[in-house]
């Protein structure tokens, strides 16, 4: 009972604290002004994502202190969770270089694996593989691109706000189904909350913006889980990779396709899958809401199978991935946006 009325005042208090931002913003002139690449039309305050690092973060050192958390848990998402939400702050204040940015989300994924002690071995066509310390530097760069192409994602009103909801939503009913351990459950359910009350302010139309302090702090925490829960139950790490299956392919595809056209990978466009999507069928309810169902009805399903250990984690990845590879080539994922040129 503790738990839900913890939940409901995670929910309340990012509420809150996104409508006092919103405040801040309008009178810091903190606003996403509309220009060829973006997907708005309408000048946005931005930055609100800070309401949920903060009621997140202060209900994880709360879960901690009832010893509902271990302190490799709590430590990995607080240190990094500040860290990566503080770059963010700064540069939706003030541009930061790309290649500081960079640097500083490797430093807060170096951070992360220091207490989570690396990659857990994964479980790979009924045998089980430790990587080592290959697989900490791929862990490092897996956090990484997490943590970037949530950025890159977060284009249009709702859309990552519905995707973390709706992952977390999954992965945690899969965990208090499957997994015994609480922080393999409370965590996800937790920062779903958290999401759930900037949501409200959030929903197309957007009356305020997450900011990359906001969205670099999702990605990041959904690396975060995925890697702590394979160390619980491995076959979790997958389960986590197939639900965020809409975000990694339209990302990956978008960017592989920009980059062999000599593009800079950190230059703002309008070239996602999504971003076309919006332009097809004309808003950004219909598109944000279409990710939620394809979470739903596709990826949480396989991803069940995947934990209940009827499907091997590769194999339903394949199963998960290769439908959304084609939305993305057919919705033009990586094709330059005449628009913005």
């Amino acid at each position: 009972m503790i738990v839900m009325v913890l939940f409901l005042i995670t929910i309340g208090s990012t509420w809150l604290l996104t409508a006092l931002l919103r405040r801040y913003a309008l009178s810091r002139s903190l606003i996403d002004i509309p220009n060829k690449r973006s997907s708005h039309m309408v000048p946005t305050p931005r930055g609100g994502g800070l309401a949920f690092v903060f009621s997140f973060l202060t209900m994880t050192v709360v879960f901690y202190s009832f010893n509902e958390l271990p302190m490799t848990s709590m430590m990995a998402l607080v240190g990094a969770g500040i860290w990566i939400a503080f770059v963010g702050f700064l540069d939706d204040h003030s541009h930061i270089a790309a290649r500081w940015r960079l640097l500083a989300h490797f430093a807060g994924a170096v951070w992360v694996l220091i207490w989570l002690d690396g990659l857990p071995p994964l479980p790979i066509f009924g045998s089980l593989f430790d990587f080592g310390k290959a697989g900490n530097v791929l862990a490092v760069v897996y956090l990484v691109w997490l943590l970037n192409l949530y950025n890159f994602m977060d284009g249009i009103d709702g859309i990552a706000s519905i995707e973390t909801i709706t992952v977390c939503l999954g992965a945690g009913v899969l965990a208090w189904l499957i997994v015994s351990e609480s922080r393999a459950w409370l965590l996800p359910l937790l920062l779903a909350s958290a999401v759930s009350g900037f949501l409200f302010w959030n929903f197309p139309r957007a009356r305020i913006f997450m900011g990359d302090g906001g969205s670099g702090f999702l990605g990041i925490t959904l690396g975060i889980f995925s890697i702590d829960t394979g160390w619980i139950a491995h076959q979790f790490f997958w389960v986590w990779v197939i639900l965020l299956g809409v975000f990694n392919v339209d990302a990956t595809v978008t960017l592989l396709r920009r980059l062999s056209r000599g593009e800079k990978f950190y230059i703002a466009h309008r070239d996602h899958a999504y971003q076309h999507a919006v332009r097809k069928f004309g808003g950004h309810r219909q598109v944000s809401l279409a990710v939620g169902a394809l979470n739903a009805f596709w990826l949480f399903p396989l991803s069940m199978l995947v934990a209940l250990k009827f499907l091997d984690g590769i194999t339903g990845l394949a199963l998960a991935y290769i439908p959304l590879i084609w939305l993305a080539f057919k919705f033009k994922a990586g094709v330059m946006n005449p628009e913005s040129l």
